[in-house]
């Protein structure tokens, strides 16, 4: 029979058939993640904190 390490490479293949369809739009879509991220992030830090104190030191 199968050992795991052959069940393990048998699922990985299966999974990268079925998949190969996806991946362009996950790549697209996590691109698009991490832009509204990195953008919000940088309001976050532009943003003067309630009670006029600056979050930067200096």
């Amino acid at each position: 029979m199968f050992g795991l390490s052959e069940f393990a490479i048998i699922l990985v293949v299966v999974i990268a058939v079925l998949a190969a369809r996806k991946l362009p739009e996950l790549a697209r879509s996590a691109g698009k993640s991490a832009r509204i991220l990195k953008a919000e992030a940088r309001a976050a830090e532009e943003e003067p904190s309630p009670g006029g104190e600056s979050r930067h030191p200096g």
